[in-house]
């Protein structure tokens, strides 16, 4: 869906469940950065957390992992929170990963995405496999063609 009518802007990706479940529906977003800076992905994502501070109350990092390789690193998340969505209030819970993709010449360069699961706690298990799914996919477009 078009980030700007599914009302995420500011990300490159936007997917919505097919219903809603208790008047929200799930949704998977994607965006990133490009960080030339050194910061470990704790800190990013601890930034993430930051951010919806600004937004949520109630915020609190339930569980949180290092994962992926030396090559594509990457930190995963899971961030309980009470947000106003449709003009009523709602426990929410997230699951982020964030994923360091790094530049094959210059591995010091590198971009930064976070693809993010938001969802009801009792939808989220409804719709957690499409979204391990969706970060599975999720590569470096080489050029190649493959």
């Amino acid at each position: 869906m078009d980030p700007e009518r599914a009302g995420a802007s500011g990300v490159a990706f936007a997917a919505l469940a097919p219903g809603p479940d208790a008047g929200f529906t799930a949704n998977i977003t994607a965006d990133g950065e490009y960080r030339p800076d050194a910061a470990p992905l704790t800190d990013i994502a601890e930034e993430s957390v930051r951010r919806l501070h600004e937004v949520a109350e109630s915020v609190r990092v339930v569980d949180r992992r290092e994962a992926g390789s030396p090559e594509a690193p990457a930190l995963t998340q899971i961030v309980s929170f009470s947000a106003v969505t449709g003009g009523v209030r709602r426990d929410l819970v997230q699951a982020q990963v964030h994923l360091a993709l790094l530049d094959e010449a210059e591995p010091g360069r590198r971009v930064v995405l976070r693809l993010v699961l938001t969802a009801t706690p009792d939808g989220a298990g409804a719709v957690l496999d499409d979204f391990q799914e969706f970060v599975a996919t999720v590569r470096p477009d080489t050029g190649s063609g493959a």
